[in-house]
């Protein structure tokens, strides 16, 4: 199996385990950093399992081959086809791009001005400690944070470039590009791979993705379920 087919699922049985709650059949991050889950295989068990670890009204995010509707046990209450994509070979650049803006490596001081954002521009779940899944990397304007991007999964060879969003009053400035290039020069000084996901029907990001050198690799569903 490809380390980016059931990647969630992969991602909190190996390289990112530490955070994981789970049991035999299911796997999640903790609800401060966010609704990410993943099964071992879409079964009705495997649901049920899921089920187990959530709390009442606790949702969780899965990315799924197909539609699926879970047992009674769970509610589904948002679905969305998601595209991942890959960078397999960086575009051509010179070793140290130049960028016209300061690029800031963001902490915990930070987090506050992360969640504002992630709220306001919806790039997908953020939470209190999703900063802890790897570097994230801002721009400010007058002292307030205007755009950032950072890291999510991680599995072998690969992590996720995630959190991708700028302000609306700041778009147009090259920021998301700027973020991106340098989050993805890290991880390939790692030796590993970047990919990503977003929603298949967001144009212009995925324009913007295959202008960075990305290339769509598979159709997900997104579904986001509910405990009954």
């Amino acid at each position: 199996m490809h380390p980016l087919d059931n990647v969630i699922w992969t991602a909190l049985s190996t390289h990112q385990a530490h955070f994981a709650e789970a049991n035999e059949l299911a796997r999640r991050f903790p609800v401060e950093i966010g609704p990410l889950a993943g099964l071992k295989e879409p079964t009705e068990q495997a649901f049920n399992a899921l089920a187990d670890l959530l709390n009442p009204e606790e949702s969780a995010a899965l990315f799924l081959d197909k539609a699926q509707e879970p047992p009674s046990g769970l509610t589904v209450i948002a679905t969305a086809p998601l595209l991942q994509m890959v960078q397999e070979k960086p575009i051509d650049s010179p070793e140290t791009p130049f960028s016209p803006f300061e690029l800031i490596e963001l902490g915990v001081e930070d987090i506050p001005e992360m969640i504002e954002l992630t709220q306001l521009t919806k790039p997908g779940p953020f939470g209190t400690r999703t900063r802890e899944l790897g570097m994230y990397l801002g721009i400010r304007q007058s002292g307030k944070l205007v755009a950032m991007s950072g890291e999510r999964l991680h599995v072998h060879g690969y992590t996720e470039v995630s959190a991708v969003c700028t302000h609306p009053d700041h778009t147009g400035h090259g920021y998301a590009a700027a973020l991106m290039q340098a989050v993805m020069n890290s991880i390939r000084a790692r030796g590993e791979t970047p990919f990503l996901h977003t929603r298949a029907y967001n144009d212009r990001a995925i324009s913007l993705y295959e202008r960075l050198g990305f290339s769509r690799r598979a159709l997900l569903h997104l579904s986001v379920v509910r405990k009954a």
